[in-house]
């Protein structure tokens, strides 16, 4: 079978909260790349943000091809006729597909939504919210060793099966998103027909239960996860792994599992850099 694949955050008052989220929305998808910094571990928790009100909505029956950058003002993307179908099929098209160094923001995906959003080599998803992920919420697919694919704000709910599929080559930074009710946060492509050494970084982000996966990668192909101020809610019990290592091929086999857990080369976090409520 081919491989398609809130939470608590440091509270610095609502001013300051306001005009860091403002600032945040100005910044090009270039800066928020170089400006991400892993926060340290053991960051203290305080409420999920609020997902915001759609200002509005339209039907998307053709993919929206983005170039530059695309701001939705918040309106909510549904698909519709051959984007309509609702299914988990693989192979769907997606609402947007954004060209290499494209930036989409302020956007609401509604259901049904497809395949979501497409990355053809270096994007930035900024602000972007999934009510009901379709297929998969963004699938990232650019061919160079240096694409960055950076998520910046946002969430997803709904998913059942993956978030994000990174089936390209490059470094997939997410931040300050959350997550609720999914299978997989990212996983690296187990068995794409062309395979890359693929890295990930998640970061300040919020996981609510239930869910079963944060990030997976293949450690034959060198892929690397790294792992800072995640807050996880509703998992006392801990069944949500934070990293899985699998052996992935290029075959269109079904991937092995080989464990999980911090191993200090492929997963890499600590016990620390997650907390629980």
């Amino acid at each position: 079978m081919s491989q398609r694949a809130h939470t608590h955050r440091r509270r610095p008052g609502r001013r300051r909260m306001a005009a860091a989220l403002t600032a945040a929305l100005g910044l090009t998808g270039a800066a928020l790349a170089t400006n991400v910094m892993l926060q340290p571990a053991g960051a203290a928790t305080a409420a999920v943000p609020a997902w915001p009100s759609a200002t509005g909505s339209q039907a998307v029956s053709k993919t929206i091809e983005v170039s530059g950058t695309y701001d939705g003002s918040l309106k909510r993307f549904y698909g519709s006729g051959d984007l309509g179908d609702g299914g988990q099929d693989e192979g769907q098209d997606p609402i947007f597909r954004l060209a290499d160094g494209a930036t989409l923001k302020n956007v609401v995906l509604g259901s049904p939504a497809a395949d979501g959003v497409h990355c053809s080599g270096s994007c930035t998803i900024q602000n972007v919210w999934w009510e009901d992920v379709g297929e998969d919420a963004a699938s990232f697919k650019g061919k160079s060793t240096g694409s960055v694919y950076t998520v910046y704000g946002g969430g997803a709910r709904k998913a059942s099966d993956k978030v994000f599929q990174f089936n390209g080559a490059g470094k997939l930074v997410i931040t300050k998103f959350q997550v609720a009710d999914f299978g997989k946060l990212v996983r690296s492509c187990g068995n794409c027909s062309t395979q890359y050494r693929r890295s990930i970084i998640v970061n300040d982000v919020d996981i609510t239960a239930p869910g079963k996966s944060l990030v997976g990668i293949n450690t034959n192909y060198g892929d690397t996860a790294a792992l800072r101020s995640v807050r996880i809610h509703g998992d006392s019990s801990k069944k949500i792994k934070p990293c899985v290592r699998y052996t992935g091929n290029n075959t269109g086999a079904e991937p092995t599992e080989t464990g999980s857990g911090p191993d200090g080369t492929y997963c890499r976090y600590t016990a620390s850099d997650l907390s629980y409520d």
